[in-house]
């Protein structure tokens, strides 16, 4: 594991921000320009794996294409065997799951519209660029104290309309059947399926997310994967304002739409679900302001 003032490729560690299974988030300093900046670095023990480098560097090299103030930029690809990072902008925040965990409602509520529609503009960008994220989930969402937001995890993300995309690819490379890419509570019934994906996939990953965000549970659970994954199929979601009376009925319509079985019967993408967001209060004690 990476050490705190240890030099990498240039930038010196400064405060270890997370720790997953495969990799750990630094701030860390550009020891020439003294800039600050985000690197992720796989764990040792990752950093032979195929697959999990296979994953950092499709994060990154999907992260350099990106320009947009609600989308992490990736400014670094540094593919050493001993250990692979990528940098990426430094910014100070949280994630949305993290929020979820501390049961901070008062902050959600406070810049829900914010928030939604943020992290909506930036998916709008990614799928107007031809991506698919296909990980949408509270985790992959960083807010900071003033609702600023931005999309984060590129690791599965994919050309839209070309199925498996990073995990079939993996799959001919390693050998092994192609898996499912995703998280399974938020995947879409054609993700599950792994037919090719446009952005209407991230759009229903986005719905569940929305109602977990409003009602501190996601809107499919089960006892056993299969048994999860089956719901998106047939079980028809509640919605979010049977869970949480704060909403309006209008915004619970909006969400239902983003969890339609058939992506034909969601809206065309997130510009219109924008304009739908637009039009109604997410809580019924609301104060909307004129957006333009």
């Amino acid at each position: 594991m990476a050490d705190i003032n240890e030099v990498i490729g240039g930038y010196r560690l400064r405060t270890l921000l997370q720790t997953g299974q495969k990799s750990q988030v630094f701030e860390v300093v550009e020891t020439r320009s003294n800039r600050h900046f985000a690197m992720k670095v796989l764990l040792p023990e990752a950093a032979t794996e195929p697959e999990a480098r296979a994953e950092l560097f499709n994060d990154a090299e999907v992260g350099v294409k990106m320009a947009h103030a609600n989308v992490i930029r990736i400014h670094k690809v540094e593919r050493s065997k001993e250990r692979p990072f990528f940098v990426m902008e430094f910014f100070p925040s949280g994630s949305l799951r993290l929020r979820l965990q501390a049961k901070d409602t008062k902050f959600i509520k406070e810049h829900a519209r914010k928030i939604f529609r943020e992290a909506a503009t930036g998916l709008a960008y990614m799928n107007a660029m031809g991506y698919v994220h296909r990980d949408v989930k509270p985790d992959n969402i960083l807010v900071n104290s003033m609702g600023d937001t931005k999309i984060i995890d590129f690791a599965l993300t994919t050309k839209a309309k070309q199925g498996g995309g990073l995990s079939g690819l993996l799959g001919k490379l390693l050998g092994k059947k192609e898996r499912v890419g995703g998280t399974k509570s938020y995947m879409s019934p054609e993700q599950i399926l792994k037919q090719p994906l446009d952005g209407r996939a991230d759009l229903y990953s986005y719905g569940v997310t929305l109602f977990e965000l409003t009602t501190g549970r996601k809107p499919f659970v089960g006892m056993t994967e299969q048994e999860l994954l089956t719901k998106h199929f047939t079980e028809k979601p509640q919605s979010p304002v049977n869970y949480n009376k704060e909403l309006t009925d209008e915004f619970g319509q909006i969400v239902l739409k983003m969890l339609a079985k058939k992506r034909e019967d969601r809206f065309a993408g997130f510009h219109e679900f924008l304009i739908a967001l637009r039009k109604v209060k997410i809580y019924k004690d609301e104060k909307v302001e004129d957006e333009g």
